[in-house]
């Protein structure tokens, strides 16, 4: 057995302790996700339409794991809207920078390793970056998602009257403690990963117009930048969507009453 299969061994007996079933339906929705990033694979392979392809797959992948992460109904829906939401402004967002940015393909520094490779493969790279950066950004979305919804939806359930602007406030505060953990590890994983490229072009002494227009480096921190602006507009759209629903079941109730 190797190093992966005994990470992966550890890592479903760690989510059993902790989370008992739904540490078990969290690791089998894993393994569903995995699946769907294969599928999405061969559907761009077998040239399949890629925005029809990428469109369907981010469904399959928030709806696994977010039906899959919790068992309240109401947290549950309120952040797969968000998420939905999220991820079509940032797909049209991706594909305006990618259009501008142009991160598709490989770099001068890929040179050497695709020497004597065929580089006409027939897929549109263009295409694959945009794919890249949106599959990218659905755990961060997701994640933010479910936190402010439950969070949210645990103040409504203890305060049902609250004003719509003391629920903003807790939007704000909630949405603020969510935020400063959630961009930091977004950071810090490309920051982690990339950490050997970096060092890699301060050992060859790149200057700095050619560090920061480094295909290599730009495509990593743009993936970065969308991540964290979902969840930034999760956090946000979230928030909007339980002060509403709130809203109109105070009104409800007090259309009940009226009635009564």
């Amino acid at each position: 057995m190797n190093a992966i299969g005994i990470l992966v061994i550890i890592l479903f007996v760690l989510m059993v302790f902790v989370g008992k079933g739904q540490g078990v339906k969290a690791f089998f929705g894993l393994l569903c996700n995995f699946l769907a990033i294969f599928i999405l694979i061969i559907l761009i392979n077998w040239q399949f339409n890629p925005y029809i392809v990428t469109i369907i797959m981010s469904l399959i992948i928030l709806s696994i794991a977010i039906y899959l992460g919790s068992d309240n109904i109401e947290v549950t829906n309120t952040a797969f809207k968000t998420s939905i939401i999220v991820v079509a402004i940032l797909m049209i967002l991706s594909i305006v920078i990618q259009h501008f940015g142009q991160f598709q393909g490989f770099t001068t520094e890929n040179s050497e390793e695709l020497e004597g490779l065929s580089l006409t493969v027939g897929l549109p790279f263009g295409h694959i970056a945009m794919i890249v950066m949106v599959i990218s950004i659905l755990g961060a979305v997701a994640e933010a998602a479910m936190a402010i919804s439950a969070d949210l939806s645990e103040v409504v359930n203890r305060a049902p009257n609250m004003s719509s602007t003391s629920l903003y406030a807790h939007t704000r505060i909630i949405g603020g403690q969510i935020l400063g953990t959630a961009i930091n590890t977004l950071f810090f994983g490309v920051l982690g990963a990339n950490i050997p490229l970096l060092i890699w072009f301060v050992r060859l002494r790149y200057p700095i117009a050619m560090f920061v227009n480094a295909k290599l480096l730009m495509a990593e921190v743009v993936t970065m930048l969308l991540g964290m602006l979902g969840i930034l507009l999760s956090i946000w759209i979230a928030g909007w969507l339980i002060v509403r629903a709130n809203i109109k079941q105070q009104k409800m109730g007090i259309t009940h009453e009226r009635n009564i």
